[in-house]
């Protein structure tokens, strides 16, 4: 089950909708005009045409079941008490006293260009369930990271 924002919901239900209706078709023309270059025995235009098809058909189908699995989440029923998925956090890292602002959002929204990190990251992980003031102590592939928690909104 994936827990997400209704807008990260529908960006994924409009992705999929895009790649059935756009890239699917794009990918049976390849496949046939790749087909009629002749012995296909020897054509990998086409055994790379039928290889691109089974990505986009595996994509489509995760997709599918990301969406059948997915759950809402009601923005109005959160609180800004404690650090939970669709939670802002404003941190300081304590060793540098630099600024941090992230979002905690599903796997599939993450991107963390729009400082949207997904709740499976050790980052994530460390902050939730703390209050505004709170230090978490987080393991991360460098050693560890002291973040203080300096506001949380929704």
């Amino acid at each position: 089950m994936a827990y997400m924002s209704k807008e990260g919901y529908d960006n994924l239900v409009a992705e999929l909708q895009r790649l059935e209706a756009v890239e699917r078709p794009k990918a049976s023309a390849a496949i046939a005009e790749a087909r009629d270059k002749g012995d296909l025995s020897e054509n990998s235009e086409y055994e790379a045409a039928k290889e691109a098809q089974a990505h986009l058909e595996d994509k489509i189908n995760q997709m599918k079941r990301t969406i059948a699995e997915a759950k809402i989440v009601d923005t109005s029923r959160l609180s800004a008490d404690a650090v939970q998925i669709l939670s802002k956090v404003e941190l300081t890292n304590l060793a540098t006293n630099q600024k941090m602002n992230y979002t905690i959002v599903s796997e599939q929204e993450a991107n963390l260009r729009e400082g949207k990190i997904s709740i499976t990251t050790p980052i994530a992980q460390g902050l939730l369930n703390k209050k505004v003031g709170d230090t978490a102590e987080i393991k991360v592939p460098r050693g560890v990271i002291r973040l203080r928690i300096e506001s949380i909104s929704i």
